[in-house]
C-alpha cells in the first residue's frame, strides 16, 4: 500500500494538469480526440505499450460510426526473482473521456469524466509501480473507452474483444452525496428507443393531410399515463428530436422524430418495460392490435429502433468488501457495499456480466443542488477538492487491484461471487 501511495502521490501534480486540460476542453462521445492524445502520451511516458485509435477498424452492427478514439494501454511484468508462470493473471482498468452536451450549458463535463480519466491512469501506473517494486508477476490493461453518454462505447468494445485478456476490471465514478463517502451499489439497465413518425404535409386541405406532429403528442401522453401504473424502480424519459420547428402553424407536419430512455433494474424488467413503451407508439391494423398507438390513431407510418441494452452493475461483492475496507481504514471514508440500485445508468454494467467488475461510486464537493449532469457539478469537477478525493478513492482501488493479481486465495472467492451472479 505503501508503494502505491507514493506512487499516486508523485503523478498527483501531473493528473492534475490532465485532469484541467481534458476538463477546460470538453468532447463528446467518440469525438474525444484531444483527451485522446493527452491521455495516450501520458501512458506512453509512464512506460506502457500504447496502442491509439484501439479498435478503429471494427465495424459495429446498426451504426455507420467507428470509433477514433478508443486506446488501449498495456504493460507487463516477468519476476527476476522466478521464472514466468504462464499463468499470471490480468487486471483491466476503464478510463473515460467524454463530455456532456447542452443543456448543461456549453459542452461540459458535468459528470465528471475527466476525473475518471485520471483514476484509471493513476490505478494503472500504481499497480504497475507495485508489480515492479515487489517483483509480481501480472499485467495491466488500461482501456480509454469513449462515449459513455449514450454511445454505449464499453459494449462496443466489448463485443470487439477488448476485455477477453482481463481476469477483472474496475473503475470508479464521482457524484454528489455526504462528504468523504464511496457507495458499490447497483444501477438501473438502460435501452434507447427511436421512433419516426411519417405522414402527409397539407396547407389549404387539412383533411388531406396526416399529422405527424399528432402522433408524437400522443404517444408522449400515452406513455406519461403509462407512468402511472409503472413500479418506482422503472423510469421512462424521452425527448423530441426534430421535427416541424422550423414550418409555418398552417402547415400540417410530416416527420417527426423522438428518442426514448427506458430504465429497470434487471434486463429482464428492462424487456417487458420496453414493450409496454414500444406499444405507446406502435402502428397495423387496429382490428388486429386496438392495444396498440399513435401511429394507428393518427394514420400515420412509424419507424421504431431499439438500441442495443446497456445492463445494470453486476458489482462483484469480494472486490466492493475489500475496497470498502481499505477506503474505510486507511483514509477514513465512509465506505460500503449496499444492496440498492440508484438511479443512473452505465455501459459498464454489460462489463460486469462477462468478468468481475466494481465500478464505486465516490462524492467531490459541491454547490447546493449541483448533482451529476448540471453545470455546477462540471464546475464541481474541475477542482482541487475533487482531485484529492479521486487519488484517495483510486489508492483504494489499486490495492483491490494489486491483490487481483498477487493473490491467489483472494481471486478464487472474486471468481466464485461472479460465478454466482452472472448467470
Amino acid at each position: 500500500m505503501k508503494t502505491i501511495e507514493e506512487e499516486i502521490d508523485r503523478l498527483s501534480p501531473q493528473l492534475r494538469e490532465v485532469s484541467l486540460k481534458i476538463h477546460g476542453n470538453a468532447e463528446l462521445g467518440f469525438k474525444e480526440y484531444f483527451a485522446h492524445d493527452v491521455l495516450t502520451s501520458f501512458m506512453e511516458k509512464e512506460g506502457f505499450n500504447v496502442t491509439r485509435h484501439y479498435k478503429a477498424n471494427c465495424p459495429y452492427p446498426q451504426s455507420p460510426e467507428y470509433m477514433q478514439t478508443a486506446w488501449r494501454a498495456e504493460f507487463s511484468h516477468k519476476p527476476k526473482s522466478a521464472p514466468a508462470s504462464g499463468s499470471a493473471r490480468t487486471l483491466g482498468v476503464n478510463s473515460e473521456m467524454d463530455a456532456l452536451p447542452v443543456p448543461v450549458g456549453k459542452t461540459s463535463h458535468a459528470c465528471g469524466h475527466n476525473l475518471i480519466a485520471i483514476a484509471g491512469v493513476a490505478v494503472a501506473v500504481a499497480v504497475k509501480k507495485a508489480l515492479e517494486v515487489h517483483d509480481v508477476e501480472g499485467k495491466v490493461i488500461l482501456l480509454g473507452t469513449p462515449a459513455e453518454e449514450g454511445g454505449h462505447g464499453k459494449v462496443r468494445l466489448l463485443e470487439f474483444g477488448a476485455y477477453k485478456e482481463m481476469d477483472a476490471c474496475l473503475m470508479c465514478h464521482p457524484g454528489g452525496g455526504p462528504p468523504h463517502t464511496a457507495i458499490t451499489s447497483g444501477s438501473l439497465a438502460i435501452q434507447a428507443i427511436r421512433v419516426q413518425f411519417e405522414g402527409k404535409p397539407r396547407c389549404l386541405s387539412p383533411w388531406e393531410g396526416v399529422n405527424a406532429q399528432d402522433a408524437v403528442m400522443l404517444s408522449y401522453n400515452a406513455i406519461a399515463m403509462l407512468r402511472q401504473q409503472l413500479r418506482p424502480d422503472l423510469r421512462v424519459h424521452g425527448v423530441v428530436n426534430y421535427g416541424a420547428k422550423a414550418l409555418a402553424p398552417n402547415i400540417i407536419p410530416a416527420t417527426m422524430a423522438m428518442t426514448w430512455n427506458v430504465r429497470a433494474p434487471s434486463k429482464q424488467d428492462l424487456d417487458v418495460l420496453r414493450e409496454r413503451v414500444i406499444k405507446c407508439f406502435e402502428g397495423g391494423s387496429f382490428l388486429m392490435y386496438p392495444h396498440r398507438g399513435a401511429a394507428i390513431a393518427t394514420g400515420c407510418s412509424v419507424k421504431i429502433e431499439s438500441k442495443l441494452p446497456a445492463l445494470n452493475l453486476n458489482q462483484n461483492s469480494v472486490l466492493g468488501d475489500e475496497f470498502a475496507h481499505a477506503a474505510t481504514v486507511r483514509y477514513g471514508m465512509t465506505a460500503a457495499v449496499v444492496d440498492a440500485s440508484h438511479g443512473a445508468s452505465t455501459d459498464f454494467g454489460n462489463i460486469t456480466y462477462a468478468l468481475p467488475g466494481l465500478h464505486p461510486g465516490y462524492s467531490i464537493p459541491t454547490l447546493p443542488n449541483g448533482g451529476n449532469h448540471t453545470p455546477e457539478f462540471a464546475y464541481a469537477a474541475g477542482t482541487s477538492a475533487a482531485h484529492d478525493e479521486t487519488l484517495m478513492v483510486t489508492k483504494a482501488l489499486s490495492l483491490v487491484g494489486f491483490r487481483v493479481i498477487d493473490d491467489d486465495e483472494f481471486f478464487l472467492k472474486v471468481k466464485q461471487a461472479f460465478d454466482a451472479t452472472s448467470s
